[in-house]
C-alpha cells in the first residue's frame, strides 16, 4: 500500500479550505473583508490568496479572515510568516529568543504531549 503525504498546510490552503466548510462562496467571504480604506477586498484577491498567490497585505486582513472564519489569528499569523503585534512589541534579547523558539519547535514536533 502507498503512503500518503498530506498536503502542505498554508495560509490560503487553510482559508479555502474553512472557507468552504463554513459554506461561503468567494464573493461571500471576500464581502466581509476590508481593506484600511473600508472598501471590501474583490473576489480576485481572494482567490490569489486561496492559491498562494499573494500573501494578505496587512495585518489588519488576517484578523478580519480569522474573525469571519472563526481560526485563532495566531495561526493565521504564523502560516503567512507573520508574528502577532504583542509578540513583536516584546521582542526579547536574542539568547531568550532562541530559547523560546527551540521550545517551539520541540513543541510541534511533540504534538504538544509535554
Amino acid at each position: 500500500m502507498e503512503d500518503v503525504i498530506p498536503a502542505k498546510r498554508t495560509f490560503g490552503r487553510t482559508i479555502m479550505e474553512t472557507r468552504k466548510e463554513l459554506g461561503l462562496s468567494q464573493k461571500e467571504l471576500a464581502a466581509h473583508i476590508q481593506r484600511e480604506d473600508g472598501t471590501p477586498i474583490s473576489n480576485q484577491y481572494l482567490n490569489d490568496i486561496e492559491h498562494d498567490r499573494r500573501s494578505p497585505t496587512g495585518r489588519h486582513l488576517i484578523e478580519q479572515l480569522a474573525k469571519v472564519l472563526k481560526l485563532g489569528p495566531d495561526y493565521l499569523f504564523f502560516l503567512a510568516g507573520q508574528f502577532p503585534e504583542d509578540v513583536r512589541r516584546h521582542t526579547p534579547d536574542p539568547e531568550h529568543f532562541a530559547q523560546a523558539w527551540s521550545a517551539f519547535r520541540r513543541s510541534l514536533k511533540d504534538g504538544g504531549k509535554r
